[in-house]
This record gives C-alpha cells, sequence and structure tokens, in this order.
C-alpha cells in the first residue's frame, strides 16, 4: 500500500505576494491624496480675470526704470547774514546773476547805532591813548631831569671829597668834616643808582601799559570793522554766477539773521535727481552707469551719489552727465531713465505681475499641464527689471503661472479655472 507523500510549501517571493504589495501602495497612496485633499481649500476662478505667463529662460538684463528731474549742478542758498527790513529789491526772481550783484537791500536801525557806538568808543580810546603817550613822555622828561640833577650833584660831592681828603691826610682839616663830605659823596652815588633803577622800572610799566592799551584799541578798530561789515551785509549780493532760482521776499518784509530768502542755482552744468525703491538701495552705489533716449538719441549718465536717507519707500540719486547733453535742456525736465545694476545673465524669468505685492516672492499659482487647476507652490525670487522677475528656485522652463493680483484669492491652496 502506497503512502501518501507530504508537499512543502515553496518558499520565497511568488507572483501573488508582489500583487498583493503593489495593491497595498496603491491603497496607501490613494488613502494619503484622499486625507490630503480633504485639508486642501479650493476657490472658482473666471478664467478671463487673470493673467497667465509661461515660464521661459532668456536673458535677464540688470537694470531697474525710473523717473528723473533735471536740477542746476549745484545750488548756492541765499541766508540773510544780517535781519533787517526789506527796503529794495532790486533783482526779480529768475532773472540771471553776477556774482557781487545786490539783490535785495535791508534796513536796520540798530546796525547804525552800533557802528556809532563803536567809532565813539574807539575814538575815546585813541584819545586816552594819546593822553597816555604824553603823559609817558613827560615823565620821561622828569626822569631824566632828575638823572642829570644826581649826576651834576655827584660831581660836585666826588670835587668836594677829593679836596677834604687830600686837606685831611695833610692834618689842615678836621676828621669830621672829611668824614662829612665822604658820606655825602656816596649817598649820591646811590641815590643816583636809585634813580636809575626808577626810571627803567617806570619805563617798564608804561611800555607794558602803552602795548595794551595799543592791542585794545587794535581789537577795538576790528570790532568796528565788523560792525561796518554788517552794513555791508545789509545789501543782500549773490555769491556766485547763475540764476536766481527763487526768492522769498517782500518790500517792508522782516526778516531775521540767518532766515533763508532765496537761491541761486549754478547754471555752468546740471544734473539729473531721481528716487529709488528702497529695494535697491545696497546695489545702488557711486559709478553705476545710466542712460535715457531723448531726440531718438542715447545720452549716458552716471551716479554721482547716493543719498542714505530713506523716505516714503524711496532714497534719492544725483545722476551726472558723461558726454554730450540734450539740446535746450532746462531745469525741471522729467526723463526717463535706466540704471544699470549689472551685466545681463541667462535666467529662468516670470514676467512681473500683481502676485509678488501678496506673497513677497515666496509662493505662486502654477496651472496644471492640463489648465484645469492652478495649485500654490513655494518659489524663490532674486532680482527684477522693469519687466521680469529672476527666478532661483520652484520652477521650471515652460510651465505656466498666474502673475495677476491674489488679493481675491484668500488663502485657497487650488483655483479651479473655468
Amino acid at each position: 500500500m502506497g503512502m501518501d507523500r507530504k508537499i512543502e510549501k515553496k518558499k520565497g517571493i511568488r507572483p501573488k505576494h508582489i500583487i498583493y504589495g503593489v495593491a497595498g501602495l496603491v491603497f496607501i497612496f490613494l488613502l494619503m491624496k484622499i486625507i490630503k485633499d480633504s485639508n486642501i481649500t479650493t476657490l472658482k476662478v473666471d478664467r478671463e480675470k487673470i493673467t497667465i505667463e509661461e515660464v521661459q529662460m532668456g536673458d535677464f538684463d540688470d537694470f531697474i526704470r525710473t523717473n528723473g528731474t533735471v536740477e542746476p549742478i549745484s545750488t548756492i542758498y541765499l541766508d540773510a547774514e544780517e535781519g533787517g527790513r526789506v527796503e529794495e529789491i532790486l533783482i526779480e526772481e529768475g532773472a540771471k546773476v553776477n556774482k557781487g550783484d545786490v539783490i535785495l537791500v535791508l534796513e536796520n536801525r540798530t546796525v547804525y547805532m552800533d557802528i556809532m557806538n563803536s567809532e565813539s568808543n574807539l575814538a575815546q580810546k585813541q584819545n586816552y591813548l594819546r593822553q597816555t603817550r604824553i603823559n609817558f613822555e613827560n615823565a620821561l622828561i622828569d626822569s631824566r631831569r632828575l638823572l642829570l640833577n644826581s649826576e651834576f650833584d655827584i660831581i660836585k660831592k666826588k670835587r668836594n671829597f677829593e679836596q677834604q681828603e687830600a686837606l685831611f691826610q695833610d692834618d689842615l682839616v678836621a676828621k669830621e668834616k672829611y668824614l662829612e663830605a665822604k658820606e655825602n659823596y656816596e649817598y649820591a652815588v646811590r641815590l643816583l643808582e636809585i634813580n636809575k633803577q626808577k626810571m627803567e622800572n617806570d619805563s617798564m610799566i608804561r611800555i607794558t601799559e602803552m602795548n595794551q592799551l595799543q592791542k585794545e584799541l587794535a581789537k577795538m578798530a576790528q570790532t568796528l570793522e565788523l560792525v561796518r561789515e554788517r552794513l555791508d551785509n545789509l545789501n543782500v549780493k549773490a555769491p556766485v554766477d547763475g540764476q536766481l532760482g527763487m526768492l522769498d521776499a517782500e518790500i517792508g518784509q522782516s526778516i531775521g539773521r540767518g532766515t533763508r530768502i532765496g537761491q541761486i542755482n549754478v547754471l555752468t552744468d546740471f544734473k539729473i535727481e531721481a528716487l529709488i525703491d528702497e529695494h535697491y538701495i545696497d546695489r545702488v552705489r557711486q559709478g553705476l552707469s545710466a542712460t535715457f533716449e531723448r531726440q531718438n538719441s542715447l545720452f549716458n549718465l552716471q551716479v554721482k551719489k547716493v543719498y542714505p536717507e530713506v523716505r516714503n519707500s524711496q532714497f534719492q540719486i544725483d545722476l551726472v552727465f558723461t558726454d554730450e547733453r540734450p539740446d535746450n535742456i532746462r531745469t525741471g525736465q522729467t526723463y526717463y531713465i535706466n540704471l544699470q545694476l549689472g551685466q545681463p545673465q541667462k535666467s529662468l524669468l516670470v514676467s512681473l505681475g500683481g502676485f509678488f505685492n501678496s506673497t513677497g516672492g515666496q509662493w505662486i499659482y502654477v496651472v496644471d499641464p492640463s489648465g484645469d487647476f492652478a495649485t500654490k507652490r513655494e518659489i524663490r525670487i532674486g532680482r527684477k527689471n522693469p519687466k521680469y522677475y529672476e527666478v532661483l528656485e520652484g520652477l521650471e522652463e515652460g510651465e505656466k503661472v498666474i502673475t495677476s493680483g491674489y488679493d481675491l484669492f484668500g488663502e485657497n491652496d487650488k483655483l479651479i479655472l473655468r
């Protein structure tokens, strides 16, 4: 009788196992997609009311466009160096002026009084100096007379002393008389030395006093000159050749010292002032080139100065011409300037649009190849010019994106395009 043979199970991966695994993975994928889709918010959007642009590869021309206003190469402000009432206006606003031309005349009676007081004080000091000099000369004469008397007295007393000394040695005169003559002579010699010393001291004192008076006199003369300059400052003059661009003064108006009353525009050359968005403050620097077109000609500029202050999200730059200037250039004209920030480079480009205001360039709606819907995608934006943004990450050439504003889309993750 035959025995039953035990059939052993085959080991290893069998086809049905592969089928079960794939089915399981598909199930997990579908489950995750269902969970994910359940959290996605959608919004239906009219295709005709949005702008769809294609992402393209091209040359990114690194420049910005801005408006520039023609201004004089420099402006000199007129400030009243001396206050007063406007008595006469000799040159009207807008007229050409030469350096030194009197523009207007001020009147200030206080300045006239100051001049009179200074002149009076100077005259008094001059009289005092003159009298001091006379007194010094008289004292010098008295001192010389005193020395002369002392020297003459010494001569007499010396002669008497020598006579008494000779008689005393011959025992012809008493010793007392000899000693008296000797003492008188020695006293006269010492008195002469004292008088000489007194004369020297008096002379030094008087010379010092005279020098001090002369210094004070010189200072008073300088003060008077300054006061007279104040009188001349009542005539407001043009400091340079140019055009009187502004004059804020009327006949009879009282103007305080230091008040700005006008300006002189120097017309030897021109500059262009432009305002730049603060987004570019780290990239705009002195020496950058710029161009603008006028009368079918291209004119070249260069950044001369970058102002550090930011006001109303903008900062100012000054540009100057590097070669020719337009014909009939005038102050106040507006030019549309292209400011070159760098050399052209191959980059991924997306057209400018209102989407940036809502996203800050951090994400964008990308249209599905089917064209039926668009979904959010994170991106990274680099530079921009008047036409394009430079895309650094997140998009591929040929993809289509929504570039119009996102204000009406809310926080929805997906847009259904109708």
